[in-house]
């Protein structure tokens, strides 16, 4: 296949596709090396809250780097990975209020966290990844096979149940049904900050190149689109879109996955950075203002139902689908915000 000369991304067009790669079809052309990076962004440094958080408020302390909520075990998982990269992290358990939050001390560092939602989580870590048992609060550890001085960055789990790790070096690593054998290497990123996983697709966010890239059931990339100016979370439900917050140009992505394709691109202010969705709903949290605001996503464009004040610094969203219960996860140790019946208008 001829090659094909290099295009500039335009940096003030918002919602114009740009697709970076197409591996599949381009197989005898692989990249080797990937593009040059800018710094990723970041979210806003919240103000103090002013406003009474919505719902109710459970004590949480640490900084957190990530949320999921198990519908097996009704628990809300809360990674705190510690002061700095080779502290030991700790899984937090949020359950009901009659309950105080519970620790569960990790023997090593972790950095990002996944769920199965049928009572187990997945946590990244030096050389492999750790699998958490929500109900015993048992620990496994899951030593990557030719990958002891990996540092992995991101996990996510397939619908099929296959693991994917990311790495802090730039690689994908789609595991064998055994969980430690690599089945596949993808080596593109200058590194991987998040791995989502829409059934089989696994979708893996680039920060420094402001990309999202899917990984398929081969483990080989498929496609890749700049997202935005500086995308820096991804969120995905097992039904509905994959979502992608930008808080450097303050815009909410929406792409589907079969293919990568961006479906809408909307205006939020104030540096939106935590998103949970479901369905055809989105969640996503405004850290400038300590909001967070509901979009219906049906219409063909985000139409706002819903917003309410949150704790400080809102920089994780997890969502409870069955219940319509919203989590609200503090990034300065205000503790997680329960807000019942969210999408319902109040």
């Amino acid at each position: 296949m001829p090659k094909r000369s290099p295009r500039r991304p335009r940096r003030s067009f918002h919602g114009l596709l740009l697709p970076l790669l197409l591996l599949t079809a381009c197989s005898s052309n692989p990249i080797t090396a990937p593009p040059p990076t800018i710094a990723p962004a970041e979210p806003a440094v919240s103000p103090v809250a002013a406003v009474r958080p919505a719902g109710t408020v459970r004590p949480l302390a640490g900084h957190t780097s990530g949320a999921v909520f198990d519908a097996a075990t009704k628990q809300l998982a809360v990674l705190s990975p510690g002061p700095d990269p080779q502290a030991t992290a700790t899984l937090g358990l949020v359950s009901d209020s009659s309950r105080p939050p519970a620790a569960v001390a990790l023997p090593g560092p972790a950095s990002a966290l996944a769920g199965d939602g049928n009572g187990a989580v997945y946590l990244s870590g030096h050389g492999g990844y750790y699998t958490v048992d929500l109900a015993t609060r048992s620990i496994k550890r899951v030593d990557v096979d030719d990958a002891a001085g990996v540092d992995f960055t991101a996990v996510g789990r397939r619908a099929d149940g296959t693991m994917v790790l990311g790495s802090a070096d730039g690689a994908v690593y789609t595991l064998a049904d055994d969980g430690a054998r690599v089945a596949e290497r993808a080596k593109i990123f200058a590194r991987v900050d998040q791995i989502v996983t829409q059934g089989d697709v696994a979708v893996v966010l680039d920060r420094g190149q402001t990309s999202v890239t899917t990984i398929g059931t081969d483990g080989k990339p498929q496609y890749a689109l700049r997202a935005g100016q500086g995308a820096t979370t991804l969120a995905a439900a097992a039904h509905g879109p994959v979502l992608a917050a930008d808080p450097r140009s303050g815009r909410l992505l929406v792409y589907g996955v079969d293919p990568l394709m961006l479906h809408q691109d909307y205006p939020v202010p104030h540096a939106p950075y935590g998103l949970a969705g479901a369905g055809g709903f989105a969640w996503v949290s405004q850290t400038g203002t300590n909001t967070v605001v509901g979009y219906d996503l049906t219409t063909g464009i985000p139409v706002e139902k819903v917003r309410y004040p949150t704790v400080q610094q809102p920089n994780t969203l997890a969502l409870d689908e069955k219940s319509d219960t919203l989590y609200v996860v503090s990034g300065s140790g205000a503790g997680v915000q329960v807000i019942e019946h969210a999408a319902r208008p109040r």
